[in-house]
């Protein structure tokens, strides 16, 4: 997002008076001035390449940020991706307004995980949106929206395949936006509360593969997590960790979704809410020793009729 928000930026001719890149924030400065020295970070190389000027703090609301942005006196703050809530005071510094790309069509999937989300929720379409930010999350009056498709199926997008989409579409995106308020007037539009969806940080009940559900959706919760998190499968008292899962026709006579057909050393096939089988490779238990004990425990733990649930 970073890159793309630059490069949207050079197109539309304005300048760059500074940039923030999120290790600033994440890493220590001594630790992040031997790290830039000799495992420079593709943020940093980028940001170099361009000769670009780096802003230099620990967060955005420190003091050190509000000094350097009222020396840099920039007419927009631009922003993607970044963890930290803006404060008032930060948003309301520049001249124009602080702006937001929010991956996601506002004001459904409000929130950190819009990638992954839409993909659970087999929505048919995603965008950005740029909009101007308040003390909100993702809540400000909305400038420009593009849309894009998501590719559906079994090999449809993942959640890199669409951030990486999304992210592409940010740099037309902030490029038409920039461009336009040269030209004309843009009216904000306030977002509607009825329309709005707020999704959280991913926990640990949506990593857990649900074999009561139809194989789509398991597919969409795989596709939707790589290649960030593994899904998992839970076992009596256990959680294996999933590679790769496959699904056939149920040709058997159990139809009952979450029962455990049979197993070798490393795969298990399981029954789907809808009426397929499941065949689940790569397991791995989860904790440190998990890969070496995973053997031990399909063989004398795991057996045909258990429920995986």
């Amino acid at each position: 997002m970073l890159s793309n928000l630059i490069l949207g930026t050079l197109d539309s001719k304005h300048r760059i008076v500074g940039v923030f890149r999120h290790e600033r924030v994440t890493i220590h400065p001594f630790l992040l001035f031997f790290k830039d020295i000799f495992a420079q970070g593709k943020d940093f190389a980028f940001i170099k390449s361009l000769n670009l000027h780096e802003i230099k703090a620990r967060s955005v609301n420190s003091k050190e940020f509000r000094r350097q942005i009222l020396r840099l006196n920039p007419d927009i703050i631009l922003v993607g991706s970044w963890s930290e809530k803006f404060k008032k005071p930060i948003i309301d510094l520049p001249k124009i307004g602080t702006i937001n790309c929010h991956p996601s069509l506002l004001p459904k999937y409000r929130g950190p995980n819009p990638y992954m989300r839409v993909i659970m929720n087999g929505e048919k379409e995603t965008g950005i949106t740029f909009h101007l930010m308040d003390e909100n999350l993702d809540t400000g009056p909305i400038l420009l929206q593009k849309k894009i498709d998501i590719v559906q199926g079994f090999n449809g997008d993942t959640g890199e395949s669409l951030k990486n989409k999304c992210c592409v579409l940010a740099r037309e995106g902030v490029r038409e936006l920039l461009t336009a308020m040269n030209d004309e007037m843009i009216i904000p539009i306030n977002q509607s509360a009825k329309e709005a969806s707020y999704y959280p940080q991913i926990s640990e009940k949506d990593i857990l593969i649900d074999f009561e559900k139809s194989s789509v959706e398991i597919n969409a919760l795989l596709r939707a997590l790589y290649p960030w998190q593994p899904a998992y499968i839970a076992h009596r008292r256990a959680f294996l960790q999933v590679k790769k899962i496959k699904f056939f026709p149920n040709k058997t006579k159990v139809k009952k979704p979450c029962v455990i057909l049979k197993k070798n050393l490393n795969t298990l096939w399981v029954t789907t809410g809808d009426n397929r089988i499941a065949k689940i490779t790569g397991l791995k238990l989860f904790g440190k020793f998990g890969q070496l004990f995973t053997p031990f425990y399909l063989r004398f733990f795991v057996k045909a009729g258990d429920l995986c649930k």
